[in-house]
């Protein structure tokens, strides 16, 4: 690594034209964000070539030093490329490295002839999940070719090579439940593995060491600088089944290691995940970042908000909106704000599902699509769906005490807490994207991306009569992760008719009732380490699933248009191909 720079830089924040129209006429002027980790205090700098730029002391977080810097004085519809200064001296490029240089592209601004809905270039949103980034002997991956380091040899190996203006990474970007092989042996020589949590990390310094593996892969850290990303958590960020239910709940509270793993979490999610989430704006009006910044040292009053996070959820929102020209991205929390009461079950509380409605529906008329980033999926294979629906009613007690604790059982065996096993929070859902894709000034498309599930798949809900929107599930994971035989052989159960029979008897031994209009499987399942490409341009929607190969390449397994619909066509019958 460059003198002094311990982690980064990660390109995080690129803002884009506001494509309904600027209504406080102010001209665009566009600013990113770069983070990084130094080894001491510094004032770190992002210099273009093209004279952009910003600087930022760093803060101080547990003994690390960080900085995410705001760079102003980008000029639209440019590439530039940049580099990294700590205390006036270059650490970025790497010297000697063989790498493209990083770069930071801007969008331009629709012509003046542009009528609505017309974009002037295309958006590639990249996106997938569950990112284990352990190496074996001699560098090779027991979990196979990495998806993202393919990616990432494609793109420095073309720069002329159509690249993501995104990427969306929907969950488990550090396994803190399931440590490497190297970072088991670091654990070990650092505490006594056979007191818990054992070989897992237990605190911010060990949550440290999964960032750098994760992203000091070297083609893997020249990409996410170059790419601008996106990010919110899932589980094994922190735990597997974190926040699954109650007596889950109940239980790790009970454990002497619980509090500071997930305090630790949390302040490791904050510092490396969520900042770079945020506009420069966002950040300015952030009273916990500008104490920690303001502070000598911020660790004391980052672990007390991580403390208060986990006391009472609703005091933080980890969801968050990011507008990028005609397309929003929601990128929903399901994780940290579950409600886990067995008889008022949700994944988000009140306030945030609030919220999450008001960002997907304010402003509709003037997207041309919109996206929900899920970890979890929506719609899943329906077994899987209703056996999760009989779950939710046995362990809220429809069968009784036995079948209530036989429901738990199989609830923490089975993983069966997606959006199913909160059956309100599955038909609030679903009413809010039908509320978003209904009528004639509808967004082309409303889609729900997610990963966790260890395999690919399109799914859609039974077309309802009347204009609007095409609503869909698009699901892609994992990115680099082992995907057991029988697990492939139970995900494709579950979307068989067979399986669709076995789940109607579950929910009528459960009492549970019908699922509804339903939905069906128009695409997969795919399987192996993958990543998705939706291509938006104006209201055209196609996507691209591609598969890591062994030789570290890409090989394309399906692509087709989900929605083509031709300018002055708004709100009109979608050309739909590729079935």
């Amino acid at each position: 690594m460059g003198a002094g720079l311990r982690l980064g830089p990660l390109l995080r924040y690129v803002e884009w034209p506001d494509g309904a129209g600027a209504a406080d006429g102010k001209p665009y002027a566009p600013t990113a964000t770069v983070w990084i980790e130094a080894d001491r205090p510094r004032t770190a700098e992002v210099r273009c070539a093209d004279g952009a730029g910003g600087r930022a002391r760093t803060f101080r977080v547990a003994g690390h030093h960080y900085a995410l810097v705001p760079v102003t004085g980008l000029t639209p519809g440019t590439t530039t490329a940049y580099e990294v200064l700590l205390d006036g001296h270059r650490v970025w490029p790497l010297p000697g490295s063989p790498l493209p240089p990083s770069t930071l592209s801007v969008p331009g601004t629709p012509g003046a002839d542009a009528g609505p809905g017309i974009a002037h270039q295309p958006l590639r949103v990249t996106f997938g999940s569950c990112r284990w980034a352990a190496t074996g002997a001699a560098g090779r991956r027991p979990a196979g070719p990495d998806a993202l380091g393919a990616l990432a040899a494609r793109l420095a190996a073309d720069p002329a090579a159509d690249r993501p203006d995104v990427l969306l990474l929907l969950g488990d970007q550090v396994y803190a439940d399931r440590p490497s092989e190297s970072t088991r042996r670091w654990l070990a020589a650092r505490r006594d593995l056979t007191e818990p949590p054992g070989a897992q990390v237990a605190d911010y310094e060990e949550y440290t060491r999964l960032y750098q593996e994760s992203w000091l892969d070297p083609q893997v850290r020249w990409l996410l600088s170059t790419v601008p990303s996106m990010m919110i958590f899932d589980d094994h960020d922190v735990i597997d089944d974190w926040n699954t239910s109650a007596s889950w709940l109940s239980e790790m509270r009970r454990t002497p290691w619980w509090r500071e793993r997930l305090t630790s979490g949390l302040m490791a999610y904050w510092v490396h995940q969520h900042l770079g989430n945020l506009s420069p704006a966002e950040l300015a009006a952030d009273r916990l970042y500008a104490q920690v910044c303001a502070a000598g040292d911020g660790t004391a009053a980052l672990r007390r908000f991580a403390e208060e996070a986990d006391v009472d959820p609703a005091r933080i929102r980890w969801s968050y909106r990011r507008d990028l020209g005609r397309t929003r991205v929601v990128m929903v929390d399901t994780r940290a704000g579950r409600v886990l009461d067995e008889q008022k079950r949700a994944i988000l509380g009140e306030e945030d599902a609030r919220w999450v409605r008001e960002q997907v529906l304010s402003g509709r008329e003037d997207r041309d699509h919109v996206l929900v980033g899920s970890a979890l999926p929506w719609l899943l294979p329906p077994l899987v769906h209703d056996a999760e629906r009989w779950n939710a009613a046995l362990c809220r007690g429809e069968r009784g005490e036995r079948w209530a604790r036989v429901g738990e059982s199989a609830r923490r065996h089975s993983d069966l807490e997606h959006w199913a096993a909160f059956p309100a929070s599955f038909a609030w859902l679903t009413r809010l994207l039908e509320d978003a894709a209904l009528g004639p000034g509808a967004p082309a498309t409303v889609a729900v991306l997610s990963g966790d599930v260890h395999h690919a798949y399109v799914a859609e809900p039974y077309p309802r009569a009347g204009d609007g929107g095409r609503v869909l599930q698009l699901t892609c994971s994992p990115v680099h992760q082992r995907i057991p035989y029988a697990l492939r052989l139970g995900f494709r159960f579950g979307w068989s008719r067979a399986g669709r029979r076995l789940g109607r008897a579950l929910a009528r031994h459960g009492r549970v009732g019908g699922a509804g209009a339903g939905w069906a499987r128009t695409g997969g399942p795919w399987f192996g380490n993958q990543l998705m490409t939706l291509t938006l341009h104006g209201r055209t929607a196609r996507l691209r699933l591609e598969h890591a190969r062994r030789d570290g390449g890409l090989t394309t397994v399906h692509e087709r248009t989900l929605v083509d619909e031709r300018p002055g066509e708004r709100g009109a019958s979608h050309r739909i191909h590729g079935r």
